[in-house]
């Protein structure tokens, strides 16, 4: 089928100039004209995506069938819309993009072959398509000569819901047609939107093919040990894996198979606010031609400022992986040695790593617990403590207990070491504490990679039952126990048995847990 007869066939036509699988230069060059962005002294697009400058979460809904209404998690994460309410909607959105010029990209989703999924963008923004073109993997010339879209992604920034018909929360929507392939986004200029509904599509596919979804970054040693970085926006999962002792995989989306590891993407989609070349050389580095910045103060001169948070905290840059140096380009590895959850421990009470046992692991993978950072989404202001089953549940469709009983079976095939990672804030809690120093949380990491944690003698914490390293090559020893780094022992007793209280309220949601688990909780008393 021809791009046209696609098109044709989603009721796409009456269109101005189409602009298929354009490369780099030319979308960026197309941006400037049409005013979308600025280029920076380094030669990156920059674009300010006006009001929106994270997701909408409640603003995504899925298409509600019978044939799929079982399988899906319904609730406040994944709202229900009717066929008739979509279909509405695509009707005015399809209007809408007549006798406009649109930019079509052609990309596929997952890096092993055997479970990729083949994507088609239709953008009504340049700048958008070149987030898809840089983030998404890129067929070859072959490839494209014979690429059938299995999903279609049409993105309308300009083009607004009406809530009052269109049942809709606001005039942001993000819908996702999981039986007809399709989806829909508009009324806002955040591009991360469609990363992350391709990413929930795939969270939905998968499992059906025996494949765990993850949302993780991924990286690789000399040897070929694999290590997998789980964690929410901002706990540090692209920041962690961008190692340049290590070979990045990918720092978001990956699949687990029984053959091993693969990367979603063909990109990377990094927070820089507060970046430097200093602390994060490789992500500095991956920011030139080619790259889009979101809503990065730019001077006159075209240099960034990455320390301004005046648009945003959630300032990103998007970039190709190969801007990485010493990727793994075709983004396929082994089975992991080591799993990493990061968490953004806003109370301050977490210790700064600990070692889970399986049933731990298995506890804190359903519990999800982090904070959501300033501006990862609309209205977040300030870090929330929250949990996230999976470490991804705004992407997770399916029934929290398909993965974790997933993940689980692959730990326990593969003797996974499994470590909690504390990312947020030592000595104290949001607006007292600190934000834990990043080379401090980079030589944690690497001990657990690479086996040091593995010498050590370690104490269980008396509250999170967690075990604590006693010792960390190129760490204090004094600030392994966070209890150690508050003025007050007292205060960080009872903030820590109020984060535990927490852990033990949400896990009373999940039914059918085994004791072993459910032991495994923090103690209340």
């Amino acid at each position: 089928m021809s791009l046209y007869e696609h098109l044709k066939r989603m009721n796409l036509v009456n269109l101005g100039n189409v602009y298929h699988n354009l490369p780099a230069a030319k979308l960026v060059e197309h941006a400037i004209k049409r005013g979308e962005g600025v280029i920076t002294d380094t030669g990156a697009l920059n674009i300010n995506t006006g009001k929106y400058t994270g997701r909408s979460p409640q603003d995504r809904f899925i298409v509600d069938y019978p044939e799929i209404h079982g399988m899906i998690n319904w609730g406040k994460v994944n709202k229900p819309i009717s066929p008739e309410t979509f279909e509405r909607i695509y009707a005015r959105l399809t209007a809408y993009l007549q006798k406009k010029d649109i930019y079509v990209f052609d990309g596929f989703i997952g890096a092993d072959r055997r479970y990729t999924h083949s994507v088609r963008f239709i953008n009504e923004l340049p700048a958008h398509n070149l987030f898809v073109r840089q983030l998404f993997i890129r067929p070859t010339q072959k490839e494209l000569e014979n690429f059938i879209p299995q999903f279609t992604v049409i993105s309308a920034p300009n083009f607004n819901a009406i809530p009052e018909l269109d049942k809709t929360n606001s005039e942001v929507f993000i819908i996702l047609d999981l039986v007809k392939k399709i989806i829909i986004i508009g009324g806002t200029h955040y591009c991360g939107e469609m990363k992350k509904s391709m990413f929930t599509a795939m969270n939905f596919l998968l499992p059906q093919s025996n494949v765990l979804p993850m949302h993780c970054s991924a990286n690789m040693g000399k040897d070929d040990d694999v290590a997998l970085f789980f964690g929410l926006s901002g706990t540090g999962k692209t920041t962690l894996s961008a190692d340049p002792e290590r070979r990045l995989i990918g720092d978001d989306e990956h699949g687990w198979s029984d053959d091993g590891i693969f990367n979603f993407e063909g990109g990377c989609y990094a927070k820089c606010i507060n970046l430097s070349k200093e602390k994060e050389p490789q992500i500095y580095e991956a920011i030139k031609f080619g790259s889009l910045l979101e809503n990065v103060v730019v001077d006159e001169n075209g240099i960034p400022d990455y320390s301004d948070n005046r648009y945003t905290e959630n300032t990103r840059a998007a970039y190709p992986i190969e801007y990485i140096p010493n990727a793994v380009l075709d983004g396929v590895a082994g089975h992991p040695k080591t799993i990493l959850f990061l968490t953004a421990d806003a109370f301050g009470v977490l210790p700064p790593i600990s070692k889970l046992t399986k049933e731990q692991a298995m506890f804190h993978f359903i519990s999800g617990y982090t904070s959501k950072l300033a501006g990862t989404e609309r209205g977040i202001v300030e870090p929330q403590a929250t949990f996230s089953c999976c470490f991804g549940e705004p992407f997770m469709p399916m029934n929290p207990s398909v993965y974790a009983k997933m993940l689980g079976e692959k730990i326990t095939k593969h003797n996974v070491n499994v470590y909690l990672v504390n990312t947020g804030w030592s000595g104290g809690p949001y607006g007292v504490g600190k934000r834990m120093d990043l080379n401090y949380t980079r030589a944690m990491v690497r001990a657990a990679i690479n086996g040091d944690l593995e010498k050590v003698k370690y104490v269980e914490h008396p509250i999170f039952k967690v075990l604590v390293p006693k010792e960390c090559p190129n760490v204090p020893s004094e600030i392994l126990n966070p209890i150690n780094t508050w003025h007050s022992k007292d205060e960080y007793n009872r903030y820590a048995k109020e984060l535990a209280i927490r852990f033990y309220e949400n896990i009373k949601k999940f039914r059918d847990l085994s004791n072993e688990i459910i032991e495994a909780a923090p103690s209340v008393l």
